[in-house]
C-alpha cells in the first residue's frame, strides 16, 4: 500500500489517494493539481514495516522530492494503516 500511494503522489492521482484514506482521517481534497510549482518525486526508501495485529500494519518511511530547483527535501513518517473488509486504508502518520 505504501508503495502505491508513493506512486499515486508521483503519477498526481489525487482520487486514488483518498479512495485509500481512512474515512476517519481522510480530508476533502489534497490539491494536487493545483500544487505550484509541482513536487519532482526522487524516490521511496521504506525502512520498517509491521503488522501489530492482522488488521492493522505500521510502516516508516523516507521519501525524497524536489520543488521547483530548490534543494531535495525529505519526507520521513511512520504511517498506520488498517485493513476494512480486506482493503488497507491509510490512517496517519507522524512526521519526523
Amino acid at each position: 500500500m505504501m508503495r502505491s500511494r508513493y506512486s499515486a503522489y508521483v503519477l498526481g492521482l489525487e482520487t486514488y489517494l483518498l479512495d485509500t484514506w481512512h474515512a476517519s482521517t481522510r480530508p476533502d481534497a489534497l490539491g494536487l493539481a493545483t500544487q505550484s510549482p509541482k513536487p519532482t518525486w526522487l524516490g521511496l526508501s521504506v525502512k520498517r514495516d509491521e503488522n501489530p495485529t492482522a488488521e492493522t500494519a505500521i510502516v516508516e518511511f523516507v521519501a525524497r522530492m524536489r520543488i521547483g530547483g530548490g534543494r531535495a527535501e525529505r519526507i520521513h513518517e511512520v504511517s498506520r494503516f488498517v485493513r476494512e473488509d480486506g482493503r488497507w486504508f491509510y490512517v496517519d502518520g507522524d512526521l519526523s
